[in-house]
Formats: structure tokens, C-alpha cells, sequence
């Protein structure tokens, strides 16, 4: 069976995928690997079972969609937190310690008395060290967490501002005060750092009615989604110098060679052990879910997982009022079952209406 492969994806991955064939070109692929490929526009070969994403976002595929013609689609959650993180920690030393504009001056010094030049130029890229101050984490996820408990071991005070979701984050992110709104959460901060996906609900989280609760000189560093943030809102920020420095990791015409914006070109997951992380996470759930019919890691469909117990499995996708015997779980509106028997079950049996797609796994 063949395994297509939309973006370049980690050697990692064929380990993991041993007995299939990844290609970059297949007209009946029974399942896909992806990062960035836009899959919105594109035309879904039929054949395709499950779409996996090395990588946590998925506003490139149309997951929704696929829900409904019985395309499973997986996302690697934390397996690139840790290279995230430190991009994160990276861009706030970045713009406190004026580096970028440094190096950049840097770069143009000529003459035999660079020494000299550096020595007399240096003043005007003096900054501020981290140490001591308060970073507003909003995003209480892997990538936050960490974020959070690496600026505190490097001294900083930690507040936080995420979604409500019943975990118990004075157990998982002790090092944060978090409060009830995010603009009690900013008020105080003299970084703020953004680990959110981009949804419609946090479209422009960053506004300028927000920006008007922040501290005067603050730092925002965004390595999660760039529409998360509005921009002219920033701009007009950093003009007024309510905003110090804005760093983002999805750079546009809109924010290259403007004053106050550093850019870095999408690198929060781009390091080696990221890639491989995401791959071979995005792999097993492609082979759980093939081989086996279960659900990891899902980003449109209710995740389970059971292992199996008779001779044959059966899955069925459907609406979540179809009743079916077996084990199921209901996720938006979709429910996925599992039925496991030793005796093979006739095709007829799941002509139902609300049955989306059926398959025997084995």
C-alpha cells in the first residue's frame, strides 16, 4: 500500500512505515503524510483512508470536509513543543538585547579598525536582560508549559492567561499565576508570548483594545499562528512606542523591512529531532488507524483505541445517531465504532442511513 508524501517528511518516518511504500506521486494512496502542503483546494483521491500531519496545526486541510466523506485526519500534538519553546525563549533575548539590529550594524563595519568601530558604535544596542522580569504566557499547552517553566528557570516571573479546560494547572504549570481574563494577564507583563492556535474565536486575540491594557515598551513574541495578532493594531503600536518590538515566525510583504518587526522565517519546528519527533508520531497513528481501525491523536474525528480481541474488525463512521453494536465514541457530531467478532459480517449489514463509511480493518 502506498503512502504519499505531500511535503518532505523525515527518513524517520519509513521505519515506522515499514511494508509500505511513500512516494511522492500515487493516484490511490491509502493514506498521506503532510506539513505545510495547502490541502484545501486540492482534489482527495478517494482511496485516501487518513490524513496525518507532522506537525500540531491544521489549517492547511479541511478537516471538516473530510469528517464527512470519512477521511481521518491526525496532528502530532508536542512533538515539536520542545523546538518551539526554544525559538520562543530565543525571541525574547533577541529583541530585549537589541541583537538583531547589532548584528545587522555589524555586518556593514569595513576597515582595519573594526575593533575600534565596534567599541565606539556598541552604546546605541544596549538592552535589557530578561532576568527579573514578567513574561505573560497566553497558551497553557505543551509549547506554553514549557515555555513557562524554561523563562522561569532563567529568572523571570511567569503569569498566564489560557482557555479554561478543568486541568489543574497549579499541578502542571506551577511556575504561573494565571488569571480570569487575558487583560488582567497582560497588564503587568513586560513580555507576552503567544501559544494559541489560530481558530475563528482567536482571530486578532492581539487587538488594540488589548494592546491599550498592556505596559508601555512590552515585547510580543508570536511563534504560534500570525493571524492570531492585528497587525496595522501592532503597527500602529509600535509608532506610538506602546510596543517595543514585535517578533513573529510567519513573516509577510506586510511585516518585511518594517521597523520594530523581527522576523524569523517559520522556524519554531524546523530542527532535526522536531521533524523526526512529528514524523514518527504522524506515522503510527497512520498505521494504528489502518491496520488496526484505531483512532490517536484525531483533529476531526473521537480518538480510540482498543486492541484488538477476535478474529475480525469491523469500523463504521457515521452520524452520531446511527446505533450500532460495539464500542463507540462521539466527537462534533461523528461517531466511530469498532466492532469486534469472529465471524465475518455481511456488507448489508451497515447500509444504514448516517453510515458515512464502513470498512473491515482484518
Amino acid at each position: 500500500m502506498e503512502i504519499l508524501t505531500l511535503n518532505a517528511i523525515s527518513q524517520k518516518a519509513n521505519a515506522v512505515l515499514n511494508g509500505y511504500q511513500l512516494t511522492k506521486e500515487s493516484e490511490n494512496p491509502v493514506g498521506i503524510l503532510v506539513r505545510s502542503f495547502n490541502m484545501n483546494d486540492w482534489a482527495l483521491p478517494s482511496s485516501v483512508l487518513a490524513v496525518a500531519r507532522a506537525g500540531a496545526g491544521v489549517n492547511n486541510i479541511p478537516h471538516g470536509d473530510y469528517a464527512k466523506k470519512g477521511v481521518c485526519v491526525f496532528n502530532t500534538p508536542g512533538a515539536n513543543a520542545n523546538a518551539v519553546k526554544e525559538l520562543a525563549i530565543a525571541s525574547l533575548i533577541l529583541a530585549s538585547r537589541n541583537l538583531y539590529p547589532a548584528m545587522s550594524w555589524a555586518t556593514t563595519l569595513t576597515g582595519d579598525d573594526v575593533a575600534k568601530q565596534v567599541e565606539k558604535g556598541k552604546g546605541q544596542f544596549v538592552g535589557n536582560e530578561i532576568f527579573g522580569k514578567t513574561l505573560c504566557v497566553i497558551g497553557l499547552g505543551a509549547i506554553g508549559k514549557k515555555v513557562a517553566e524554561s523563562a522561569h528557570a532563567l529568572g523571570m516571573n511567569i503569569v498566564a492567561y489560557t482557555v479554561p479546560t478543568g486541568e489543574d494547572f497549579s499541578k502542571t504549570a506551577p511556575c504561573a499565576k494565571l488569571y480570569n481574563t487575558i487583560e488582567e494577564a497582560v497588564e503587568n507583563a513586560d513580555f507576552i508570548t503567544l501559544h494559541i492556535p489560530y481558530l475563528p474565536t482567536t482571530k486578532n486575540t492581539i487587538n488594540a483594545d488589548l494592546i491599550s491594557h498592556m505596559k508601555n515598551g512590552v515585547i510580543i513574541v508570536n511563534t504560534a499562528r500570525g493571524e492570531i495578532v492585528d497587525l496595522e493594531a501592532v503597527k500602529k503600536g509600535l509608532a506610538d512606542g506602546k510596543i517595543r518590538s514585535y517578533v513573529l515566525d510567519f513573516p509577510t510583504e506586510e511585516t518585511i523591512g518594517y521597523d520594530g518587526i523581527i522576523n524569523t522565517p517559520h522556524l519554531g519546528a524546523s530542527s532535526e529531532e522536531s521533524e523526526e519527533n512529528c514524523a514518527v508520531m504522524a506515522s503510527n497513528s497512520l498505521r494504528e488507524y489502518i491496520e488496526k481501525g484505531n483512532v490517536i491523536n484525531s483533529v476531526n474525528m473521537p480518538n480510540i483505541s482498543i486492541e484488538p480481541t477476535k478474529a475480525h474488525r469491523y469500523t463504521i463512521i457515521s452520524a452520531d445517531d446511527v446505533e450500532l453494536d460495539g464500542v463507540s465514541a462521539v466527537r462534533g457530531g461523528i461517531k466511530y465504532t469498532i466492532i469486534d467478532t469472529d465471524k465475518l459480517l455481511d456488507e448489508h449489514f451497515f447500509e444504514k442511513d448516517g453510515v458515512i463509511k464502513a470498512r473491515k480493518v482484518f
